[in-house]
């Protein structure tokens, strides 16, 4: 099978992937809360073929600083339920929803995606984050997040536990013999019966297997716990920009613990963002670029550099940064921190300076067979698989990809040009898995 680059198609701010994309002339913030504005995304991403929607989500309303109130757009609707209602308007993409299995139940996640790939005919998928900020752990009855190793200690053992779950019925386990007057095959129901570390759970599901076996299940975590979890269990992961010397050694890193794992390499796909602003000459997408980041009020600039390296700074984003010592920043992110690695280097950097670096290093701008080369050179020399495309302004900046940079890849064969029939899993080229039903597992446990 040749191989083929794969397209996500992600939305989290109401106006785009950057957080000051509302403030662009195109962007339509003040319909965030409208279905409408979601099916519109979703058919733009079906005009140009892409493999998923990808909808990132937290559990928390960002008012740590003031800006977060003020100037950064970040309402939005619950992710499961939207997708829920986009699935009855599309027809091919798949429809991959972000959950925390830091404040979740397997039970209840294993149960809504299992209904919405029903629901969708084979399309669902699921993000598994373990979540990140106080702010979350304070919704949810605590008063700080867990320590990062037992998340992904509790995010694996939920991973497996939901996949028990989805295991609870074999494919065939579901008879409903008007005759017999038999609705299902006890022999072909197995009870979980889990009791482990963090959960305790019988099970079993009270919904038949899901008709991917298992939903396509996406991992975004770059730190050595999240790479670990993602080579174990994921169909793919959800990759960070880097320079593509660093990404071709990130990725064969992560595929190296793909084998170890007992798994062969391609069996995960790694997908990094890709932030395109394009337009139909280059000079015009720098300077689209260009405006979007001057759009950025220096509150949100101070603030967010602030909360990147883990200290208080002052008002002024042209002041020079003191680095505070013995700053610690590693329960909330574990991934490579650019922004501090520069400052613990001596660097002399304002925090409109490392802003600019920041976002200059995140997008890709160019006109439509700038971005494409970029994409195809990344692609061939194996430093993605994919890409998850987060427009700056939405609904502008992802149509102008579709319509500029899309044709372009498909002529030169990178993508497809039409969805081929079957569930997401098998789009993706991946096997359904086998079910874990034996044969009288019920009849113990009753």
């Amino acid at each position: 099978m040749t191989r083929r680059l794969l397209l996500g198609a992600f939305l989290f701010h109401p106006g785009g992937s950057h957080v000051s994309g509302w403030r662009h002339e195109s962007a339509e913030p003040h319909r965030h809360v409208d279905i409408d504005y979601y099916a519109e995304f979703a058919a733009t991403a079906e005009r140009g073929v892409f493999d998923t929607i990808f909808l990132a989500d937290g559990l928390y309303f960002w008012d740590r600083f003031p800006s977060g109130v003020d100037h950064y757009g970040q309402t939005r609707l619950e992710p499961l339920t939207l997708l829920s209602a986009l699935a009855a308007r599309t027809q091919h993409i798949g429809l991959a929803a972000t959950i925390s299995t830091s404040y979740n139940e397997p039970y209840h996640v294993a149960r809504a995606l299992a209904s919405l790939d029903h629901i969708s005919g084979g399309r669902a998928a699921w993000n598994l984050v373990t979540s990140r900020y106080d702010e979350e752990a304070r919704n949810f009855g605590g008063d700080g997040h867990l320590d990062h190793a037992l998340r992904y200690e509790r995010g694996a053992e939920f991973v497996d536990l939901v996949q028990q779950l989805w295991d609870s019925w074999a494919d065939d386990a579901i008879i409903a013999d008007r005759e017999s007057g038999l609705f299902a095959d006890a022999d072909k129901l197995q009870v979980a019966d889990h009791r482990g570390a963090h959960f305790a759970v019988r099970g079993p599901l009270n919904i038949s297997r899901p008709p991917q076996g298992y939903p396509v299940l996406f991992q975004a975590g770059g730190s050595e716990a999240g790479q670990e979890l993602a080579a174990a269990t994921a169909d793919a992961v959800f990759a960070r920009a880097l320079p593509i010397a660093e990404a071709q050694r990130f990725a064969a890193g992560l595929r190296e613990r793909v084998v170890a794992h007992g798994r062969e390499a391609d069996e995960l796909a790694i997908l990094p963002q890709l932030r395109p602003v394009v337009a139909r000459s280059a000079a015009e997408a720098h300077d689209l670029a260009s405006g979007i980041l001057a759009s950025t009020p220096a509150a949100i600039i101070v603030e967010d550099v602030a909360h990147s390296i883990g200290q208080t700074l002052s008002d002024d984003p042209d002041a020079v940064i003191v680095l505070a010592p013995d700053t610690d920043i590693s329960n909330e992110s574990r991934s490579p921190n650019r922004r501090l690695a520069r400052l613990q280097a001596g660097e002399r950097l304002t925090a409109r300076d490392l802003y600019a670096q920041s976002f200059w290093e995140s997008v890709t701008v160019g006109s439509a067979s700038q971005i494409a080369d970029e994409v195809q050179e990344r692609f061939e020399s194996h430093a993605a698989d994919g890409f998850v495309v987060q427009a700056l302004t939405q609904p502008s900046g992802f149509r102008e990809f579709v319509d500029l940079v899309v044709p372009e890849l498909q002529h030169r064969g990178l993508t497809r040009t039409a969805y081929e029939e079957g569930t997401l899993r098998e789009r993706l080229g991946l096997a359904r898995p086998a079910g874990r039903v034996r044969v009288g597992a019920a009849s113990s446990s009753h």
